[in-house]
């Protein structure tokens, strides 16, 4: 029976679910932001070439990728609770979500990074700009739009990893799916929660792309 209980716990969830996903972008661009330069500055065609650090950042990069979520999460139990002191609920979930998204996100802003034009980069440096400024003032800044939109896909992956760390007690909307859609078969709770999921993937989507066409100069 639908009640005020239940109509609660989804509000709950759903705030629980944004709590998740947004800190753990947070974080995982604070991790993920610096390793993607380091990437992009590092490779054989970067403006400051190193294959040791290359293939150590694109090693790790690669190693956490290629474990799939649910086992990753399981797998840093121990870390998240010395971190947050338990291994279940919305806050020990972003442990994870953060060791999970920080390599993808560094993939992403790797490849924004090398969109950009050479012969803009070629010409900071003819003009004596070093490598702080050639990143702050040339490749963010021209990779801004290319970014924002890795943000936006980042979000959205981020959200579908936190619904899927309900099957473990993460918390959140992907919990409350699991306890009452799987557990006690009320099918009804079960397709709510996917259509917020959807809701929520389909706002921050657009607001990211909204934000990314505004600072896209092509549009202005």
């Amino acid at each position: 029976m639908w009640d005020n209980t239940i109509v609660k716990m989804l509000l709950e969830g759903t705030g629980a679910t944004l709590y998740m996903t947004l800190v753990s972008t947070l974080f995982g661009y604070v991790l993920g932001l610096p390793m993607g330069i380091v990437l992009a500055i590092t490779d054989k065609e970067g403006i400051k070439p190193n294959t040791f650090i290359y293939k150590i950042l694109d090693f790790i990069a690669n190693i956490v990728r290629s474990i799939p979520f649910l086992i990753l999460l399981i797998l840093v139990i121990p870390l998240t609770k010395a971190i947050v002191g338990k291994s279940y609920g919305s806050s020990a979930t972003i442990v994870p979500l953060v060791i999970a998204a920080a390599p993808f996100i560094a993939r992403m802003v790797e490849s924004s990074l090398k969109e950009v034009d050479k012969g803009v980069i070629e010409a900071a440096q003819s003009m004596g700009a070093g490598t702080f400024t050639i990143i702050w003032k040339v490749l963010l800044t021209e990779a801004r739009t290319s970014l924002l939109v890795g943000v936006t896909i980042a979000i959205g992956t981020i959200l579908g990893y936190s619904a899927m760390a309900g099957t473990v007690g993460g918390g959140g909307l992907g919990d409350i799916a699991v306890r009452y859609g799987y557990h006690r078969y009320q099918t009804d709770i079960m397709i709510v929660t996917i259509i917020i999921l959807v809701v929520l993937a389909q706002i921050l989507q657009g607001l990211g792309m909204m934000f990314s066409k505004k600072l896209d100069r092509r549009h202005v």
